[in-house]
């Protein structure tokens, strides 16, 4: 390897005054919930919180999410890896049109679904609702990875585990389930911080975890100490899942069996096991996603019902639309610089600001809200219910959407490329833009498409900072449905569904997760 490809993989060591004060401000603005939660904490004192954490009712939250998270999570395991196994080693009929409809249902807001089987069955509540919900929305997060990691392994082992006698369960047991358990874990791990930072759809079924009670807390108790001690409690537990699915990233690594190009495997008949297979694919499909959409179409034909004033839909629209687009033009400019910070400059501090960088998948939307409201009204008063302090908290909350989509396309932006333009005399804030933002503005696009979207559709911070008379469209959907105004909410929770679902189809198409052929 000569010096040239050297430096090429390497890159420059240097980073400009604009990446650093960057990569400072996006680190500061992630770590400030943690901080000014830490705070509160050592103003209300360590013996009287920790009085508050051990108590009995922590206990009982405690027991209730993590019963609750085991439970959800292993039948998110169990139905994911089970119809990724059959989309792709089978010769399922259809099998490109239910890998679209098992994907699907992650893109319903969990509120949403919950306010649809509760508007329809009205004793829908409790725990088994709670797991039924969350088991419907979440299950792609365990299929989609599983899928794609099947989707690329290398046939050999598998065949010849079968030529030894192997039965497919036992084959698939002792041979291909050691190789996708980095996606299986992963996707698990996914499922249980969404458990975590869940709010609307728990209170909608009436059923009390971390989130709803330090909600109901600080809304209608006013009880700061307790909150920000049950605030820590499900920090800890997010962290604690962090560096879980940190660690399965690395696990099930493909191994190829011979140089090549790679094999398609084999496709399992099912035989008489066609009919019963495609029966219950078509129930869970039917429970996670036809029924939900289906019951927003009924309340939309049923029409308004309400004794609370009507609101305009379309102010709610743009006020969504602003406040979203702030945050993800934020987040995704945020996002370069500690991607350009850790790309280019690889030590020590670049992959810690890239750790916590992904921090926010640990803090519940709740905690975040909390202590962005803590701080707004302890040090600067005026931003508190402002747009400013929304886009703020979206920021902060989808950040690692952005850095994830950002990240993937610096890589590729050779820092040869700048230094040969700025060798011609082009000076280097027009290198950035001539040079590095077109090779990058597919990451920069898929950055700010995700993060808006996710805050589109975002519930929790939004009831807790979003400006007094500015409503959104989560606002308005969770306004009316506290009161049990269905046919009102219902135009805004098809507005919310469209919102997250008709990008999810279009971004499928165009890449990998909906297979254009069966080979």
């Amino acid at each position: 390897m000569n010096q040239g490809t050297v430096c090429l993989l390497a890159g420059p060591r240097r980073v400009s005054w604009t990446m650093l004060l960057g990569g400072v401000l996006s680190g500061s603005l992630v770590a400030l919930p943690l901080v000014f939660l830490v705070l509160r904490a050592t103003q209300t004192g360590w013996e009287k919180m920790w009085a508050l954490i051990s108590s009995i009712e922590v206990a009982v939250l405690l027991g209730n999410t993590v019963i609750l998270a085991l439970s959800a999570t292993f039948l998110c395991a169990l139905i994911g890896v089970g119809a990724a196994w059959l989309v792709e080693r089978t010769d399922l009929p259809g099998r490109r049109v239910w890998i679209v409809l098992l994907a699907l249902p992650v893109a319903l807001p969990d509120f949403v679904v919950g306010y649809a089987w509760v508007s329809l069955f009205p004793s829908f509540h409790g725990f088994p609702a709670a797991v039924f919900i969350m088991t419907s929305t979440l299950y792609p997060l365990v299929f989609l990875p599983v899928a794609a990691r099947l989707r690329t392994l290398d046939p050999l082992l598998g065949e010849i585990g079968q030529s030894l006698g192997l039965s497919p369960f036992k084959n698939f047991l002792r041979v291909t389930l050691p190789q996708i358990r980095g996606a299986v874990l992963g996707g698990c791990l996914l499922v249980a911080l969404g458990l975590l930072a869940e709010y609307g759809a728990f209170e909608v079924v009436r059923y009390q975890t971390f989130t709803t009670a330090i909600f109901t807390e600080f809304t209608l108790g006013f009880d700061t100490p307790g909150a920000c001690a049950e605030s820590l409690v499900l920090v800890a537990l997010g962290l604690l899942i962090l560096a879980a699915q940190q660690r399965a990233k690395g696990l099930g690594l493909e191994v190829r069996s011979g140089p090549g190009a790679r094999r398609h495997p084999a496709r399992h008949s099912l035989g008489r096991g066609t009919f019963p297979v495609f029966f219950l694919l078509f129930l869970l499909s039917a429970l996670s996603l036809c029924l939900p959409l289906s019951s927003v179409v009924y309340w939309l034909l049923q029409g308004s019902s309400s004794t609370l004033p009507q609101a305009s839909i379309f102010s709610a629209l743009f006020n969504t639309t602003k406040y979203s687009a702030s945050a993800a033009a934020m987040a995704t400019i945020l996002a370069i610089a500690v991607a350009r910070f850790s790309v280019r400059r690889r030590s020590l501090a670049g992959a810690l600001l890239e750790k916590l960088a992904y921090l926010p998948q640990a803090v519940p939307g709740v905690v975040i809200g909390l202590c962005l409201v803590f701080f707004a009204i302890n040090t600067m008063p005026f931003l508190y219910q402002s747009p400013f302090l929304l886009a703020i908290a979206y920021t902060i909350l989808f950040f690692p959407l952005a850095v994830v989509a950002v990240r993937a396309v610096t890589v590729q932006a050779s820092p040869r490329l700048e230094e040969a333009a700025m060798s011609l005399g082009v000076r280097r804030p027009s290198v950035f833009w001539r040079v590095t933002v077109p090779i990058v503005f597919p990451g920069l696009a898929a950055s700010f498409a995700l993060v808006f979207l996710s805050a589109s559709t975002e519930l929790t911070a939004t009831l807790l900072l979003h400006p007094t008379g500015a409503q959104t469209l989560a606002t308005e959907f969770w306004r009316y449905t506290s009161e049990v105004s269905y046919g009102a909410a219902a135009p805004y929770a098809a507005l919310i569904v469209i919102i997250s679902v008709l990008p999810a189809v279009v971004v499928g198409k165009k890449t990998e997760i909906w297979p254009r052929s069966d080979s």
